[in-house]
């Protein structure tokens, strides 16, 4: 199993749909293109921003396979194997790994939910019977489960984990597992998906990060992530001062929520900005419309993003 340590900015992929709900290959090229060529150091396919949840194994698989022959090695690629439980978890591992993949990213299992000994487990057996490295997700708005900061850090230890996903919004957490992770010698890549404050999440030590809105504008954050490299922590600062004003998008509309108003707005902004064919989104969810478009177009043309 490879001990690379993956570090930099790692857009979660938003996956875009035909107004027909397939996969609409062509937009979803174009997208991955300009977030390589924007200098991203890798690309995570199928979670939450990929609609890994709505996804049948089928859909799953062709996602796969797109992303492998369109990233083509230029950068890792990440694939979330996201499920109930481990056996279903382990399949889609299998799966991801003969077509390619490169990391391997798993929540704790969430529908018979146990104890953190059956969390640990689950990681155990996940690295025991897979060939890729793994890293675990905290997202406990998502699974009911918050994986505490000295659990991560034993299996980050023993091998068990090559790093952590940290979606979790706890900050506190998230900084002693850096602490914690530089005091054991490294051994664990640590990414935070907090995209609006990702500068302190640097300051804490983290290797990098997964921020969604880094598919509506990607260069910004791979030049927070080469100034915080540099040292240069006033641009580290700048950067996300100016991507938090087109953050905004989030809060702009009115009426939706969860889904339909996160990735639905990355969906709405990509489709104003000629990257996507089509808002579409996964059943039962409906794509923005009306004045939510117009709140979400102003606010891209206000940080330059669309023409007026």
């Amino acid at each position: 199993m490879s001990t690379k340590i993956y570090k930099g900015v790692i857009p979660p992929v938003v996956v875009p749909d035909t107004d027909d709900h397939k996969l609409d290959v062509v937009s979803f090229e174009r997208s991955i293109n300009r977030m390589i060529d924007a200098g991203v150091n890798g690309l995570f396919f199928l979670g939450s921003s990929g609609e890994v949840v709505f996804s049948t194994d089928n859909r799953r698989l062709q996602v796969i396979e797109e992303a492998i022959r369109i990233v083509n090695h230029r950068v890792p690629v990440f694939v979330g194997i996201i499920d109930t439980e481990v056996e279903r978890v382990l399949e889609h591992g299998r799966v991801a790994q003969e077509l390619g993949a490169d990391v391997l990213v798993a929540t704790a299992p969430f529908y018979a939910l146990g104890g953190m000994a059956e969390v640990e487990e689950h990681f155990r057996i996940l690295h025991d019977e897979l060939d890729l490295p793994i890293f675990a997700y905290d997202i406990p708005v998502c699974v009911h489960i918050k994986l505490p900061w000295k659990l991560l850090a034993k299996l980050g230890a023993e091998g068990v984990l090559a790093g952590v996903k940290d979606s979790s919004g706890d900050d506190v957490s998230f900084r002693y597992l850096c602490q914690e992770n530089e005091k054991l010698g490294h051994p664990m890549t640590l990414l935070t998906g907090h995209e609006v404050v990702v500068d302190g999440a640097y300051l804490s030590g983290a290797d990098g990060s997964v921020p969604g809105l880094a598919n509506v504008e990607p260069a910004g954050y791979v030049r927070q992530w080469r100034a915080a490299c540099a040292g240069d922590w006033a641009t580290v600062k700048a950067e996300q001062d100016r991507l938090n004003e087109i953050s905004h998008i989030f809060d702009v509309t009115k009426g939706v929520q969860g889904y339909a108003g996160g990735v639905g707005s990355f969906k709405c902004a990509l489709h104003l900005m000629g990257i996507f064919d089509s808002p579409q989104m996964p059943r039962p969810v409906k794509p923005l419309t009306g004045e939510n478009v117009e709140a979400i177009r102003k606010v891209l043309v206000d940080n330059g993003l669309l023409e007026a």
